[in-house]
């Protein structure tokens, strides 16, 4: 167990100094605070080990620039009320931490947690390019993330709802309404999650005989270039039925499809993926795959709780669900 004698022995500095680092005392320099609390976290030193507060702290860290979450149609909205519905009557204070990837490049992932005295984050929005993804990798402050699996580490767990479970269900669906020229159409693979779906949709397709190909696929950064580009050429070789990787994406194809004089289900069937508050007012109203959001910010909880008590879990999945609506029917007859 690291103590503040060790970090003081470690940089050649007196114990009081070192304290008076931890504990943000004005007469110590920010040069030397940082260099502090940078030795510390490389020493395996927590400020849980020196106190005994009768709140712990923790924090819901959120890639401001990927997640959207202050109102109450974002997507990440609910998943913070089901957070905290599960962490405060424990006894937890939480802490709602916008970051952008500037900050994550000034301040190491570790150092940051225990600079704010938080025991333990549950981190949104990241991408497979941000650098505490990076850092996460070799932290020891506990960490779960929605949507990123960290291999390797025991201080990280991933919570998140099956998607393989969730393609299989929106594959299946569309099978038994007679469609075999399905397409999927996604946004840029930049995201882990989104190569998680990419790659169920073609376990799925593959499991129920029906046939992929490039001209089957889409995958751009830009929601116009998804249908500028993709979005034609599925039509034109016969596509009866497109699953999109998120629902804004997919009610941007059902606008698209009819502009382009299809008709909704009639002519093609489109599916969405998370069940934002938008797909039931789409027109016509989006069949999606549901992500019950509240309940994956209970499960974040119950993943860091279980972190927190020394319980190494790794991945955490809830179970996705077909939500039909009314952007979806039977294959038309050619």
């Amino acid at each position: 167990m690291t103590t503040i004698q060790d970090i003081a022995d470690k940089m050649e500095i007196s114990k009081s100094t070192v304290s008076k680092a931890l504990n943000d005392a004005p007469d110590i320099s920010e040069t030397l605070r940082k260099q502090v609390l940078e030795t510390a976290v490389a020493l395996g030193y927590t400020k849980l080990r020196r106190y005994k507060k009768p709140v712990k702290k923790v924090c819901i860290i959120i890639e401001k620039e990927n997640m959207l979450y202050e109102e109450p149609h974002h997507f990440a909205y609910d998943i913070l009320i089901g957070f905290r519905q599960a962490a405060e009557p424990a006894g937890f204070e939480v802490e709602i931490v916008p970051v952008d990837i500037q900050a994550q490049r000034i301040q190491q992932y570790d150092v940051f947690m225990l600079e704010h005295d938080y025991v333990g984050a549950f981190a949104i929005g990241f991408s497979l390019n941000d650098p505490w993804i990076q850092d996460f990798k070799t932290s020891h402050t506990p960490a779960v993330l929605f949507d990123n699996c960290i291999i390797g580490n025991p201080f990280t767990a991933y919570v998140g709802i099956d998607n393989d479970e969730g393609m299989e269900l929106a594959v299946s669906y569309l099978a038994g309404l007679g469609h075999r020229n399905i397409a999927y159409l996604s946004g840029s693979l930049g995201s882990q999650i989104l190569q998680i779906r990419h790659a169920a949709f073609l376990h799925a397709m593959h499991q129920h005989g029906l046939k992929t190909s490039p001209a089957t696929t889409g995958c751009s950064y830009y929601l116009s270039e998804c249908m500028e580009k993709h979005l034609p050429r599925f039509l034109e070789n016969g596509t009866t039925a497109i699953i999109c990787s998120q629902d804004t994406l997919a009610n941007a194809a059902l606008i698209q499809c009819q502009q382009l004089g299809y008709q909704v289900p009639d002519d093609v069937s489109i599916i969405g993926f998370d069940d934002l508050p938008i797909a039931a007012y789409t027109s016509p109203p989006l069949t999606t795959i549901r992500q019950d959001r509240t309940e994956l910010g209970k499960s974040g909880f119950f993943a860091l709780s279980s972190l927190l008590n020394g319980v190494s879990i790794s991945t955490f999945l809830l179970h996705a669900q077909l939500i039909e609506r009314k952007s979806t029917g039977k294959a038309p007859v050619i």
